[in-house]
């Protein structure tokens, strides 16, 4: 049995790698200030023993006694990162800085997760953790990208200079049960837009593409690169499954039974053409690979949309 910290734990993923690591019997330290993360995403936890929710903002240091701390707290979708864009570069840069404090001095083994987004734009396809990336630095995604960049350059600094045990992880677009309705992604957003019967929004023509990974298979990802000794990082992780913007729109239209139309809006600044993960380091050195596709974890995602839809109907 370990003793974990996971920040940003009643988050999308950080809520689901609670519950797996409470199921292989750890005690877990879920750490959150409840401005993306959400207490239902962690109810179903809250009567385990072993299970202990600190309301707390990374920006601020902390002091708890654990072996391993998974640091996943900031806000993942533009339009959250972009909401309060100076607070989303200290969450990153100060939040780390106070993890990684703190994996210092009780000697534990800290995971960072960064993102594909350090990529930006990418000129190399599929990416592999090897390239620098082609990203905006004074642009309006910059407080996400350059502050997740930043923040890896903080974890070599302290593995380096201070031995601290690293793992950087950088994960590809991610998706399944508990992601917010209104987080601006292109899954909830598709599927929220179809279960309703409101138009699809594509943005740009639809030909971007994008690598869509089931939430549960990262999950799995994070914790083998976690307890891996010899790994430190960076490691893409991402299903190299790669699909049109407007493929996934109609697959969702498809699955859902919808007859929304779709309509086509201005592409966003600094928007990526192409995203897929190169794998190769994961699979050779973790033994991981997705398992679910994506029809199948799209229908996992529209159940649970379907319920949290049809539930805020019936209270109002």
């Amino acid at each position: 049995m370990k003793r974990i910290l996971v920040t940003g734990g009643a988050g999308f993923i950080g809520s689901h790698l609670c519950e797996k690591l409470l199921k292989e019997g750890n005690e877990v330290i879920c750490l959150d200030n409840f401005f993306t993360g959400r207490k239902e995403n962690i109810a179903h936890l809250v009567d385990n023993p072993s299970f202990e929710i600190l309301r707390h903002d990374v920006i601020e240091p902390c002091l708890v006694e654990v072996d391993q701390i998974y640091n996943l707290a900031c806000p993942a979708s533009p339009v959250h990162y972009q909401y309060n864009p100076v607070k989303t570069i200290k969450t990153n840069i100060m939040g780390t800085l106070n993890m990684l404090g703190l994996a210092k001095r009780v000697r534990a083994r800290i995971l960072q997760a960064s993102t594909s987004e350090v990529y930006g734009d990418p000129k190399v396809h599929p990416q592999p953790e090897t390239y620098w990336g082609n990203a905006n630095p004074i642009g309006t995604r910059a407080c996400y990208d350059e502050g997740k960049r930043c923040a890896e350059a903080l974890m070599f600094a302290y593995h380096r200079q201070n031995g601290v045990d690293i793992r950087v992880v950088r994960i590809f677009n991610t998706y399944g049960p508990r992601m917010l309705e209104n987080d601006g992604r292109v899954v909830s957003n598709f599927i929220v837009q179809a279960l309703r019967g409101q138009s699809m929004t594509v943005y740009g023509d639809g030909s971007q593409t994008r690598s869509f990974c089931y939430v549960d298979d990262l999950v799995d990802g994070l914790i083998k690169l976690m307890n891996h000794d010899d790994l430190v990082g960076p490691v893409n992780l991402g299903n190299p499954g790669e699909f049109t913007v407007l493929e996934l729109a109609n697959m969702v239209k498809k699955l859902t039974g919808s007859s929304s139309n779709i309509v086509y809006n201005p592409l966003p600044q600094d928007d990526p053409v192409q995203r897929r993960p190169d794998i190769s380091i994961a699979k050779e050195k973790l033994a991981w690979r997705p398992l679910v596709g994506l029809e199948d974890g799209l229908l996992r995602s529209i159940e649970y949309f379907s319920s949290r839809i049809s539930g805020a109907a019936a209270t109002v």
